[in-house]
């Protein structure tokens, strides 16, 4: 195992656990920070991109491009949804949420690639979504209003954008982490641009915009950075179990500091949840380990 690489993912999805504090501490509503996060990003990792040299070696390809271009609006439309969702439910029942996204890519994986769906992926798409009734509220189930209220179409529409985020990447071979991440910000950019109201800017605190350029330069631009120094130097299996960190960092930063206590039944809503993920993830684990 590369130890530098495992410390290395493990701090970027520890630092990743702690962007629902930091969002809500923004005072920026979702469309205008992640038009920033999307600047932030570009600016930083192109340059980590050309410091490196990988742009000198960087192999092009018009169809991985134009992939690359659909996966960055999944991506930006992903962040908006997950921003969104902090804005209307706490930290730990969102992220809980927005976590169910293995299980959508198993179900994307069927519907669209062919893949076979096992009964052990079956059992855990119900048991998630048993979980995620049980930590919204099922009250929060009796109308439209109340389920958008909630936040909790918010939180599933992010985990959907980023099932098919990752679902769109899974076949780009050539193009380099950095210049994928600099294409999909860049689109980012040009997606939101006119729809940001830059007046939300006006009369910021000091401690706003210490945040919000937290969430730009440490949460997507180093963060980024570490996970790509390091995931490829990874097995896949160990990468799902690191993943981890970051919902754990979440919850715990909602529970310490910002006071959330979840009801009995948010907490098994919360224990189903990635229970189910775990044994969905584990065994594919244990299969690729072998093989």
């Amino acid at each position: 195992m590369n130890l530098a690489a495992i410390v290395k993912l493990s701090v970027a999805m520890a630092i990743f656990g702690s962007i629902g504090f930091f969002t809500i501490h923004t005072g920026v509503p979702a469309v205008e920070l992640v038009f920033i996060r999307c600047i932030f990003a570009t600016l930083f990792l192109s340059g980590m991109w050309f410091v490196t040299g990988g742009h000198k070696a960087e192999s092009w390809n018009k169809k991985e491009v134009l992939q690359t271009c659909l996966c960055g609006v999944f991506l930006v439309l992903n962040w908006v949804f997950l921003f969104k969702a902090f804005e209307e439910m706490s930290i730990s029942i969102t992220i809980s949420i927005y976590n169910l996204a293995p299980i959508f890519v198993l179900l994307l994986g069927t519907l669209f690639l062919k893949e076979k769906m096992t009964v052990q992926g079956l059992l855990a798409t119900i048991v998630c979504f048993i979980g995620s009734i049980l930590i919204v509220g099922i009250d929060s189930f009796q109308s439209i209003d109340q389920m958008m209220d909630s936040g909790l179409i918010w939180a599933l529409l992010s985990a959907l954008c980023y099932a098919l985020t990752m679902i769109t990447s899974k076949t780009i071979q050539n193009l380099s982490p950095y210049s994928m991440t600099f294409i999909q910000t860049a689109i980012g950019i040009l997606m939101l641009l006119p729809f940001c109201d830059f007046t939300v800017f006006n009369g910021l605190s000091t401690s706003n915009w210490i945040y919000i350029v937290g969430t730009g330069l440490i949460h997507t631009g180093f963060v980024y950075y570490l996970f790509f120094d390091s995931v490829r130097s990874l097995p896949t299996f160990l990468v799902s179990v690191l993943t981890f960190v970051d919902p754990v960092v979440a919850i715990l930063l909602d529970i310490v500091i910002l006071s959330f206590s979840p009801t009995l039944l948010q907490a098994l809503g919360i224990l189903l949840i990635f229970g189910s993920i775990y044994y969905t993830v584990r065994p594919r684990k244990q299969l690729t380990g072998d093989g």
